[in-house]
């Protein structure tokens, strides 16, 4: 990055600060142009990550004027889906000046791929190439440090109206990217805009991640509130510094506090270490986690339930253990994904589900691609709907390589 390319960076931080969403795509291009970069537009990408809208600024939706690009079948959605900076063939009126080109680059934080970016550069040397790159992450920190109070950005990435218990959920849930600390993971969560009574939730503390699916009883507003009341217990309790064990029992009396025994949620609450790879996990009424190893070998990790947290049955709860080994896959899962049903009947199920995962990164995409490519083919399998919500969180223990976490 050049001394002026970095200056205008920081100008461009500076001044974001007191600055709204509707004025960051103004912004963006203006310190662009002072690095030499010309036309650049931002596409933000909707919850379902199937279409590329731009942001413009203009009216109280930033609306993106009917600008919007598939993630599956275009150019930019291909810099989205590879986390890659793409040329693209010279077009008239598009990039006129001699030797320029059209670039898209992904725009991502980490691992959380947030949209692309569109620039016309004069030249294509290596500079340039790193000066985009450096303009696409700021971008990122931007977007970042707006989106949660923003209802523009909210109405931007949906493509249809979202329920009240989607809209709890998609508020209370950690972004479904992140990598660092030896680890990556990954979350999808459908029916995105109908989504009832599922949840995930992770967290890191020190060389500790927490993981935790959750899967309340029903497909309402109640259902929602049930797994919302159930992550805030769960966290509420971690941040006391609870054990799993204490955790889930306080997840039930909290339940059961609030609905008496009416209300539970099934799920499966787990702790990894990220120095050594030792795997804590309990079973609350949930889906055993599934291990990919080497992608060839796959078990179940058995762990003795202990009932739904809220029903109040009493059973013991046992901890189990397990150790990981570098490159090894953790999926934990709710019935939704095993359980979807095509028009005949037949169920998307655990081999396919699992084998889904084993050839789709198995080298060719990164973990989030074939997370979101897993859910497209599941709500295809269904035909576009499901009757219960499908969640699944993948984490992959990279125990030494952890250069290799970010794209």
């Amino acid at each position: 990055m050049t001394d002026s390319t970095g200056a205008s960076l920081l100008r461009l931080m500076q001044a974001s600060h007191t600055a709204t969403l509707e004025e960051l795509p103004g912004m963006i291009a203006d310190h662009a142009a002072a690095a030499g970069m010309h036309d650049v537009a931002l596409f933000v990408v909707d919850i379902r990550e199937t279409v590329l809208r731009r942001l413009t600024g203009q009216g109280p939706d930033a609306g993106h004027g009917g600008q919007e690009f598939t993630v599956s079948g275009s150019l930019p959605g291909q810099a989205y889906r590879r986390v890659e900076l793409l040329p693209e063939p010279a077009r008239e009126g598009e990039c006129d000046r001699p030797g320029g080109r059209r670039w898209w680059v992904a725009v991502t934080d980490g691992v959380e791929r947030l949209g692309v970016l569109r620039a016309d550069t004069d030249t294509d040397e290596e500079p340039v190439r790193r000066a985009l790159r450096d303009l696409a992450s700021m971008t990122a920190l931007l977007l970042l440090s707006k989106r949660s109070y923003s209802d523009s950005y909210a109405r931007l990435v949906r493509t249809e109206p979202m329920n009240v218990a989607a809209e709890m959920q998609w508020n209370l849930t950690p972004p479904p990217a992140y990598a660092g600390h030896e680890v990556t993971v990954g979350a999808v969560m459908e029916p995105a805009y109908q989504v009832g009574g599922d949840a995930f939730d992770y967290a890191v503390a020190g060389s500790t991640l927490h993981l935790s699916v959750f899967d309340a009883m029903g497909h309402d507003t109640t259902a929602g509130i049930t797994a919302n009341v159930a992550v805030a217990a769960c966290r509420n309790a971690r941040r006391q510094g609870a054990s799993l064990t204490e955790t889930s029992r306080m997840v039930e009396e909290t339940l059961i506090g609030q609905f008496g025994t009416s209300r539970y949620v099934t799920g499966v609450l787990a702790d990894l270490d990220m120095r050594s790879g030792r795997l804590t996990w309990i079973n609350r009424g949930q889906h055993l986690p599934l291990l990919i190893r080497g992608n060839r070998w796959t078990t179940e990790l058995d762990c003795p339930p202990a009932g739904p947290m809220g029903a109040g049955l009493g059973l013991p709860v046992t901890m189990a253990t397990e150790q990981l080994e570098p490159g090894d896959r953790l999926l934990l899962y709710t019935d939704g994904v095993v359980e979807a049903r095509d028009r005949n009947g037949t169920e998307f199920g655990q081999e396919r589900f699992v084998d889904f995962i084993r050839r789709h990164h198995s080298g060719r995409h990164t973990l989030h691609e074939t997370l979101r490519r897993l859910m497209a083919a599941i709500m295809e399998h269904h035909d576009g709907r499901l009757d219960d919500d499908a969640t699944v969180l993948l984490t992959e223990w990279r125990g030494g390589h952890q250069q290799e976490l970010t794209p």
